[in-house]
């Protein structure tokens, strides 16, 4: 999910490489799970951020925001830094915009975008950008880290349908599948056509990004 949305956001915004980071959802603001776009730098970004005092502040907070870097540090202390002749300068970077994603006071990732020197800033149009959609994905991915302490690797029904933007006939079916029902009896339980029901259940493994039962008893908690 987080590789497909920087490759979306690439559409909406011009950026050069982008990191996609969680936190271990502990409360705390170390960093795991890295995912990148245009970026196979071997740099262990989840320290360098762990090291920058106005990070910290920033990640602490457990608050959704967007900023430019250099809204928070002026250029000349910027280029000075560890962090940006580790990070920055090796990839020929100078800007970035940061998406912080938190939830009921919890840090739970941040995106970074970049762009190589010889570009301009990003400008405030992208910010607004990201504030349109920085609250949806923190919960999303809020909702997922509750799935993922409650139950391990498997979500509830209702998380699938709220994570995954079930409709409310894709959220009976999905029901009427995990309760273990026939396709026959699924049909006419919902007074619907084999054909129609083939597919609902598609819509539903493509939102799920799955490809058959199999998997999605897997992924889900079964009633």
């Amino acid at each position: 999910m987080r590789k497909e949305l920087l490759e979306q956001l690439k559409m909406i915004i011009d950026f050069d490489s982008a990191d996609f980071h969680l936190s271990k959802g502990d409360g705390s603001i170390s960093l795991i799970s890295r995912v990148s776009y245009n970026n196979s730098g071997s740099v262990d970004f989840s320290r360098v951020y762990e090291g920058i005092d106005y990070s910290q502040g920033i990640l602490g907070t457990g608050k959704s925001m967007v900023y430019r870097e250099t809204d928070i540090i002026s250029d000349e202390k910027r280029i000075e830094t560890e962090y940006y002749k580790n990070v920055y300068q090796v990839n020929n970077w100078h800007f970035s915009l940061q998406l912080i994603l938190g939830y009921n006071e919890r840090f739970l990732g941040v995106i970074t975008f970049y762009r190589h020197k010889e570009k301009e800033d990003f400008k405030y149009v992208d910010v607004f950008k990201m504030q349109l959609i920085k609250d949806h994905l923190a919960y999303r991915i809020y909702k997922e880290q509750e799935s993922a302490t409650k139950y391990g690797d498997k979500i509830s029904i209702q998380d699938a349908v709220e994570l995954f933007c079930l409709t409310k006939r894709e959220s009976g079916i999905l029901e009427l599948l995990m309760s273990g029902y026939s396709n026959e009896e699924i049909c006419d339980k919902s007074s619907i056509s084999n054909n129609t029901l083939k597919k609902h259940v598609l819509n539903i493994y493509r939102k799920l990004g799955i490809k058959n039962r199999v998997q999605l008893f897997r992924m889900i908690i079964e009633t």
